[in-house]
């Protein structure tokens, strides 16, 4: 289904490389003496260690979905870093609900999560596990390392142009823990391995980090719109700045509307567009001729089989009444769906004027009586395992739908929102322009457009749940509204109670794993565990 080079290498390099199993110790490196020896020992080499970094996004291990999973203590099945991220983002809010009773799973909506919850030991790690790979790889990628092998001319310039991609995938995954758990353990490849236990960075410090190291890098990364699809590029640094900006009053203290501005501005002008059918956003062929995604994760139902991903989001979105083969998968697996909070956003759920509203509701009820009851909760449909014209993905077990990490849409909503919190650099009638856009888009036509009164932070909001829902960004829009944890907003359940209630406010931050606490003496925990 996917023709891509970059799934290719990661397909061919897949059953070959060696694995790293993930443990307390935060500065892990392969352990098999081969790994500097025989896979750094060439260009080919190289190329096959950073198609790992990608190929963590997508895979859980080296054997397939299940056996030999990186996560150790996870069932590699659950330790896929987009299930678990969106976990975190998606079921401790409005938007999603989970009728499993796997250990831990019940907690996000309840929001009474514990430094014990396995499956946010399980991000937290897999985080680390990828920032392990990029940091072995920078320090493999070094100019004194290039030379000592031999590796000179156009092969040189090609792993520099690798190694600038790792600091960003690096930044990224701390982006990640910056988010999620705010004052975390920090590594890089100047960190001499297993000399020390890693020291803990304030979340302050943390974000200057990454603020830095996206400016430095930019240089080194291909220009906007000129890598291969799936890797980042400058667009995706400046992405990267555009969304820790607008959050920076939440990671600092400190408002970065400008800033937020700027970079999302840069995004806007680097030549993107909307593709013309939202519906079409998550299928099984939306690598192609896709001018709206700026960076993904990759899936191909033949190579990056695992239980997680949009495997997942396919899977676990169909139940009840919904029949799989409409979304190109032999069954659904009866667990996610959502709550009245969130389709209430919607003047018209059918998706007949707004065409984002994809919703299902034939035998489901919009009230959530039992959160164990796939039918109680309606179903959501944007992601299919079809191609546009409705042909079935190349599997029907594992999905071929790719994941925007960053796309077009978010970067309109991260400018609008920052002119309407008074940054300087953007004006408003430019911001009602991408609004606008993006919702003839939804509409087909002009009739869902705005008017400047109407375009307050409150709607923005609200448009990026009707924009980017199950997308994993939920949770941190409503921590930066002070909707997360408030009594000002409610949701069915949130709290574990049925009408909603207020928890505490140390809930915004997840806590660092009991197992890390227990064994690194440098760690202090997030207050409230």
């Amino acid at each position: 289904m996917k023709n891509n080079k970059l799934k290719i290498v990661i397909a061919i390099f897949c059953s070959a490389f060696i694995m790293v199993s993930c443990n307390r110790q935060l500065d892990l490196l392969p352990t098999n003496d081969v790994t500097a020896n025989l896979v750094y020992k060439d260009a080919a080499g190289y190329k096959q260690a950073f198609a790992k970094m990608y190929a963590s996004f997508a895979l859980t291990g080296n054997s397939g979905p299940n056996g030999n999973g990186d996560i150790q203590g996870i069932d590699e099945g659950t330790s896929d870093f987009l299930r678990l991220y969106w976990k975190a983002q998606e079921l401790s809010t409005d938007e999603a609900v989970v009728s499993w009773g796997d250990p831990g799973i019940q907690d996000f909506h309840n929001m009474n999560w514990s430094s014990s919850n396995p499956m946010l030991t399980g991000l937290y790690y897999r985080s680390y596990y990828q920032i392990t790979l990029a940091n072995d790889f920078i320090r493999q990628a070094s100019d004194a390392n290039l030379t000592a092998r031999g590796i000179t001319g156009v092969d040189a310039d090609n792993v520099k142009k690798y190694r600038a991609e790792a600091r960003f995938l690096r930044a990224y995954q701390y982006s990640i823990l910056l988010d999620l758990f705010g004052n975390v353990p920090f590594v890089t490849e100047a960190d001499v391995l297993g000399a020390s236990l890693p020291k803990q960075k304030t979340r302050t410090e943390l974000f200057s980090y990454i603020e830095s190291e996206l400016k430095a890098m930019e240089a080194d990364l291909v220009d906007a719109r000129k890598n291969e699809y799936g890797r980042a590029d400058k667009a995706a640094a400046w992405a990267l700045l555009a969304r820790i900006y607008l959050n920076a009053q939440v990671y600092t203290g400190a408002a970065k509307n400008a800033e937020a501005i700027t970079y999302s501005k840069k995004v806007i002008d680097a030549g993107y567009s909307l593709i013309s059918d939202y519906t079409k956003l998550m299928r099984a062929d939306n690598n192609l001729n896709n001018s709206e995604f700026i960076l993904t994760i990759n899936f191909d139902g033949r190579f990056t089989q695992n239980w997680g991903g949009t495997t997942f989001l396919t899977h676990a979105a169909i139940g009840g009444s919904m029949t799989a083969a409409q979304f190109g998968v032999d069954g659904g697996w009866g667990g996610i769906r959502t709550t009245k909070a969130f389709s209430d956003k919607f003047a018209d759920i059918t998706g007949a004027t707004d065409k984002r509203a994809q919703i299902y509701t034939t035998g489901q009820s919009a009230e959530i009586n039992d959160l164990t009851k796939f039918t109680d909760g309606y179903a959501i449909t944007k992601f299919r395992n079809t191609t546009a014209s409705g042909t079935a993905g190349s599997s029907l077990v594992w999905t071929d739908i790719d994941f925007p990490i960053f796309r077009l849409s978010e970067m309109y909503l991260i400018y609008a929102e920052a002119v309407a919190r008074g940054g300087t650099g953007g004006d408003a009638t430019t911001s009602l322009g991408y609004i606008n856009t993006m919702r003839q888009r939804a509409y087909g036509n002009a009739t869902g457009n705005i008017t400047a009164t109407q375009l307050t932070t409150d709607f923005i909001l609200d448009e990026r749940c009707r924009e980017l829902y199950w997308e994993g960004f939920r949770r941190t829009d409503l921590i930066r509204y002070n909707r997360f944890v408030e009594s000002t907003y409610l949701w069915p359940w949130k709290g574990g109670v049925k009408s909603g209630t207020s928890v505490d406010a140390w809930r915004k931050l997840y806590p660092l794993p009991s197992a890390d606490i227990s064994s690194n003496t440098n760690l202090k925990q997030n207050t409230g565990y």
